[in-house]
């Protein structure tokens, strides 16, 4: 057994590197970045700001115009008069951030308040006062409304406009997805989004160059990420929709990125075995980094509720990586308890899987390996707070599977499975690659219970428990969607 102090040298050694991998991945060796400066290449105008406060507030994006009206200024002139000194051009780089104060060590109101500081109070959003749909329909509604009516500093906001999210993979899953609307009803551009990591994970964040984690024991590092947030290059993500569909009658609470839906039709290009159901609950949602089911949707879904329950156990991202592992050594992954028979654990027993392959319509039954207790559908490398565990693929071995060198924007999600804990810890330090099952362009999946009352999924490290019936299927079908989201480059 190790020694106490022993165990304090290896957390210390573990918290040192997480440090230094936060000051890299932040940018914070080279230059001094000037406050005042980077303060006017951020600050939307006064009018502007409040404008779009008042939008957001009354759910109107008509309501910001008497900001405009309220200056003594013509609807139609360019922009206001200065007032207090105030720069009455668009800024360089107008900013907007959003934070999710419950993410990682819950160091969301320090970041606030700092953020305010070198910006304003009504360019940083926290989420549980803002929503993010509220911000794309309402905030960018009311720019988009002053600029049609001939406000050129408006027009000029909305066309430069970027946004930070500070939080986790699911926050800003969240925010991209509300950002995707603008695809849908035409209103372009989309703002790019970059990322300050708080979350437990941050696979998105490592993935476009922003680090694992964020240093709060240095002030200069909120002004040189926002700094590289207004000169960095962007980058294109595929991102990909979920619909689920169920028995009607089941209780389900997915998580904030599903919502309901009445467009519930399965693609017909496969048929559906045994009965349907006369009714069906349907949810979709969108997912960037990876969807899963199986034991680590369940072992993530027990950390999350003892998150929330005891709140003060989140005190960083080392600190919950900790009780996450001992979490997952309770619950089975590791250690299956005798009085149950392993083989159940097994998802070919309750699992059946299709998917369509490159450049191919038709549906392709899979078979799952019966070893394998979790299937991961990644688009990103990066999975578990920056492990591979596709692996970096010799040309050889792809040719004779099937596959393709795995890029985020490529259209094609890799299909894994992890055995069980030790096989998943293994895979976690990179010693091995999961099991490769298949690269998909599109992926069905039927669940259908028995021994299993409850199966477990997650979308980006949100994870909701799913009732299985014994008489019909429950379905989760994964399509990519036809437009691709713009990331921030962080390097």
């Amino acid at each position: 057994m190790d020694s106490p102090s022993s165990i304090g040298d290896s957390t210390r050694i573990a918290a040192r590197s997480s440090m230094i991998e936060s000051i890299r991945g932040c940018g914070l060796k080279g230059m001094r970045i000037d406050k005042e400066e980077l303060k006017r290449r951020l600050l939307m105008p006064q009018y502007l700001r409040y404008a779009m406060r008042d939008s957001i507030r009354l759910k109107d994006p008509a309501a910001g115009e008497s900001r405009l009206l309220g200056r003594g200024n013509s609807v139609t002139a360019a922009a206001p008069a200065a007032e207090d000194g105030e720069e009455e051009r668009a800024p360089e780089s107008p900013m907007v951030v959003f934070i999710n104060s419950r993410s990682g060590g819950r160091h969301g109101p320090t970041l606030k308040e700092r953020l305010q500081q070198l910006m304003s109070e009504e360019q940083v959003f926290d989420l549980s006062d803002v929503k993010p749909h509220e911000f794309v329909r309402y905030g960018l509604g009311c720019l988009e409304m002053l600029a049609g009516i001939g406000n050129s500093c408006a027009k000029e906001c909305r066309e430069k406009m970027r946004i930070m999210v500070a939080g986790g993979d699911g926050t800003v899953g969240w925010v991209l997805g509300c950002l995707g609307e603008l695809h849908k009803q035409g209103r372009h551009p989309v703002p790019p989004v970059g990322i300050i990591p708080l979350g437990t994970g941050n696979d998105l964040s490592r993935s476009f160059g922003w680090g694992g984690s964020f240093p709060f024991a240095w002030k200069s590092a909120i002004k040189r990420s926002l700094h590289k947030a207004t000169e960095g290059s962007i980058a294109r993500l595929d991102s990909w929709h979920v619909l689920l569909s169920m028995p009607a009658g089941a209780s389900v609470e997915p998580p904030h990125s599903m919502k309901p839906t009445e467009e519930c039709t399965l693609d017909e290009g496969l048929e559906v075995e045994g009965a349907l159901p006369e009714k069906t609950t349907c949810y979709q949602g969108v997912f960037y980094n990876y969807f899963s089911i199986g034991m680590d949707a369940q072992v993530t879904y027990g950390f999350h509720h003892l998150r929330n329950e005891k709140p003060y156990l989140a005190q960083g991202p080392i600190t919950n990586k900790l009780i996450y592992s001992s979490y997952t050594c309770s619950q089975g992954w590791f250690f299956t308890p005798c009085s149950s028979n392993p083989n159940l654990r097994g998802l070919k027993n309750v699992l059946r899987m299709h998917v369509k392959k490159v450049n191919c319509s038709e549906w392709e039954h899979i078979p799952v390996p019966s070893s394998v207790r979790s299937i991961v559908a990644l688009n990103l490398h990066n999975y578990g707070s920056g492990r591979n565990p596709w692996g970096n693929l010799k040309p050889e071995y792809l040719e004779k599977r099937g596959f393709v060198e795995a890029h985020v924007d490529d259209g094609l999600l890799e299909i894994f499975g992890l055995k069980q804990g030790w096989h998943a810890s293994f895979v976690m330090v990179e010693l091995i690659s999961a099991k490769h099952i298949a690269q998909a362009a599109a992926i069905r999946l039927e669940v259908r219970g028995g021994e299993w009352r409850d199966g477990y999924m997650q979308m980006d490290g949100e994870p909701w428990k799913q009732p299985m019936h014994e008489e019909f299927s429950t379905f989760v079908e994964i399509t990519r969607v036809p437009f691709q989201s713009l990331v921030i480059n962080g390097d």
